[in-house]
C-alpha cells in the first residue's frame, strides 16, 4: 500500500472551498477531511460513522499523502464540518473537477430532473426532505452539477440557476413539464444549446393548441401533412414497448399555436405515442413537446429515450448502490454536501470501465483492492 493516488486535480478544485470553522477549533485540515470523505464514499461509506471507520482502517496509507496532524477526525467532526461548508462553493469545486476529468461530448443529451432525498426528512423538527435538481450527461454518463430546491420554492427557480453555470454549447437539454417555462427556454438558447421541453395540460392553451393540431391530422393518419416520423420497438421479458414520434417545423403549422413567439428558438412541435404491452395488458400514452431542433423525429425520439434513462442511470443507482433514500444525514448543509460526495464517487466509478460490474460491486472492490481504487481515482 505504498503507492500514492494522484489527487492533484481534485485537491486543486477542493482548495477553493472556504473553511467555515473558527481557528481555535481547527484540529484537522479541511482538505484532509474532504479527501477522506470522498475516498470513503467511493469505497462504500454511507454515513459519517462509516467515513471515520474507513479513515482509521486506512490511516497508515492516508498518512502517505495527507497531513493528518491529529489523526483521523471523529464522525462528529465530519458531520459538523459538512453541515457548515457552503454547498455552493463545494458544488463549484465539484463542477470544475468534472470539466478537468472529462470533456463533454458535443451533441449529447443533458437530462435535467429532480429527486427528493427522502431520508433527509425530519418530521419531529418539521423539516421536509430536501429536493435536488441534477444535470446528467447521458453519453458521458456523468453528473454535471446539481442545485437544491429552496424550501419555499420549486424546480422552476432551481433549473435556470443550474443551467447558467453549466457549459451546454452544442448539447440538447431535455426537461420535464415543470421546466417548460419561457425563461428556461431562453436560458438554454443563450447557453448555445437546444431544448426539448414537455408540454402538459397545465400549460394552458399551449397544450390545447398542440394537442388539437396533432389530433386533427391523426384522424387522417397524417396523410398529406409535412411530418417527419420515427418508430422504435423494444421487446424484453414478455414486455413490448413501442414508441412513435411525429415532428413538424412547417411555418403554417407553427402559426396555429398561440403565443409561440414567446418561446425563444422554438422550431418544431412534437408528439410521441408510447405503447406498452405486458401480457394482455396494454397502455397507451401520448405526450407533446416543443423543441428548438428542426423537425427530425428520429433524433428527437432518441433524445427523449436518453432522457428517460436518467431514472435508471442516476436516481435508481443513488438509491440502490448508495442507499441515498435511507441516509440519515439531515443537519444544515450536510444532506446537500453528502449528495455532492455521492455524485463525485458515482462519476469516478462510471468512468472506470475495466471491471464489468454494477456500481455497488465496484464500491466494494475499491474498499478491498487499493490498486483498483487507484484506477478509479485516475478517472
Amino acid at each position: 500500500m505504498n503507492q500514492k493516488p494522484d489527487l492533484g486535480n481534485l485537491k486543486k478544485c477542493l482548495r477553493k472551498v472556504r473553511d467555515p470553522r473558527i481557528d481555535r477549533t481547527k484540529r484537522h485540515k479541511l482538505i484532509d477531511i474532504l479527501i477522506i470523505a470522498i475516498l470513503a464514499v467511493i469505497c462504500g461509506a454511507d454515513s459519517w460513522v462509516d467515513i471515520e471507520m474507513f479513515g482509521n482502517s486506512k490511516i497508515e496509507w492516508l498518512k502517505t499523502f495527507l497531513e493528518l496532524p491529529n489523526g483521523i477526525p471523529s464522525h462528529d467532526t465530519f458531520g459538523r464540518v459538512f453541515a457548515l461548508i457552503n454547498p455552493e462553493e463545494f458544488e463549484k469545486g465539484f463542477m470544475e473537477w468534472v470539466k478537468l476529468i472529462q470533456e463533454l461530448t458535443q451533441g449529447q443529451v443533458i437530462a435535467i430532473d429532480g429527486k427528493q432525498m427522502r431520508g433527509s426528512k425530519d418530521l419531529p423538527a418539521g423539516k421536509a426532505g430536501i429536493y435536488m435538481v441534477s444535470a446528467w450527461a447521458t453519453a458521458n454518463q456523468l453528473v454535471l452539477g446539481q442545485r437544491k430546491v429552496d424550501d419555499k420554492s420549486n424546480e422552476i427557480t432551481a433549473i435556470p440557476q443550474l443551467l447558467k453555470v453549466l457549459e451546454l454549447a452544442g448539447c440538447i437539454v431535455v426537461v420535464d413539464a415543470i421546466g417548460t417555462q419561457t425563461k428556461i427556454a431562453k436560458t438554454i438558447i443563450d447557453q448555445g444549446a437546444d431544448y426539448i421541453l414537455a408540454v402538459k395540460e397545465n400549460q394552458g392553451h399551449l397544450y390545447e393548441d398542440i394537442h388539437d393540431l396533432f389530433e386533427d391530422d391523426w384522424k387522417y393518419n397524417f396523410k398529406g401533412a409535412p411530418y417527419r416520423y420515427a418508430k422504435t420497438v423494444n421487446k424484453d421479458h414478455g414486455r413490448i414497448e413501442i414508441r412513435q414520434c411525429w415532428s413538424i417545423s412547417d411555418p403554417e403549422y407553427l402559426a396555429n399555436i398561440r403565443d409561440l413567439d414567446h418561446w425563444k428558438g422554438v422550431k418544431s412541435l412534437v408528439m410521441i405515442l408510447s405503447e406498452r404491452q405486458i401480457g394482455e395488458k396494454r397502455e397507451v400514452q401520448d405526450r407533446y413537446y416543443i423543441s428548438s431542433l428542426e423537425s427530425d423525429a428520429k433524433k428527437i425520439l432518441q433524445a427523449k429515450r436518453s432522457y428517460w434513462g436518467i431514472e435508471n442511470c442516476l436516481h435508481w443507482v443513488l438509491d440502490i448502490a448508495f442507499n441515498e433514500d435511507h441516509s440519515r444525514v439531515r443537519k444544515d448543509h450536510a444532506p446537500q454536501n453528502f449528495s455532492i460526495l455521492r455524485h463525485m464517487a458515482l462519476n469516478l466509478l462510471k468512468l472506470e470501465t475495466t471491471v464489468k460490474a454494477g456500481i455497488k460491486a465496484k464500491r466494494l472492490k475499491c474498499g478491498w483492492d487499493t490498486d483498483y481504487l487507484f484506477k478509479v481515482l485516475a478517472g
